[in-house]
């Protein structure tokens, strides 16, 4: 069973004909994420990176849901260092030009960003295009756009070293690619969370 301010979103979807857009952000570092390979036997394989160098790319991503469950979509984007209330109004406008003329319901946690002083001034002044729901806390189970970060960091950016922190970009765009290409991919990130339309 859904949770109910969940549920009620969706039946308010419906009859606004608004996007449900799940938000989140990650970060990924010069450590590589490190997954099981094969070699030739006595060879070990050996990953070798900038261990001292915590440089940081994050990355906000949404899923977006149509009223009607069709036509699932993604979108992401990266920034070197951290998201914070000014970066993340910056992603939502960008978001905004996506879906012309249509009402978004943006479903995100209680990061620090997402409640500043400023994006609630934010929010207050694009409450004719945009309704904010909150995810109970402590509950990231409950947002589908976790399984894109286990299901990018296991495949494209597994056992990755790179020298720049900016290389990292283009096995992001190719993991988000092979997702938008993928909508099945995006309904099971719903459906892991519990959710479903």
């Amino acid at each position: 069973m859904e949770a109910p301010p969940l549920a009620a979103g969706k039946k308010n979807a419906r009859r606004r004909r608004a996007w449900i857009v799940f938000e989140d952000e990650s970060g990924v570092s010069h450590r590589p994420v490190v997954r099981r390979t094969w070699a030739p036997r006595g060879h070990p394989p050996v990953l070798t990176h900038t261990a001292g160098n915590w440089t940081r790319l994050s990355i906000a991503a949404a899923l977006a849901f149509r009223w009607d469950g069709r036509r699932p979509r993604c979108y992401f984007q990266t920034r070197p260092g951290s998201y914070n209330d000014v970066a993340l109004i910056a992603f939502l406008r960008a978001l905004k030009r996506h879906f012309p003329g249509r009402p978004i319901i943006l479903v995100w946690d209680g990061l620090g960003g997402h409640k500043s002083r400023v994006m609630l001034r934010y929010l207050a002044r694009a409450r004719t295009w945009l309704t904010v729901e909150r995810l109970p806390g402590y509950a990231p189970e409950l947002n589908p756009v976790e399984q894109i970060w286990g299901n990018i960091k296991g495949r494209e950016l597994a056992n990755l070293c790179p020298a720049d922190i900016l290389a990292l970009r283009g096995p992001l765009r190719a993991g988000f690619a092979r997702i938008r290409r993928r909508s099945t991919l995006a309904i099971g990130f719903l459906r892991h969370a519990g959710l479903s339309f």
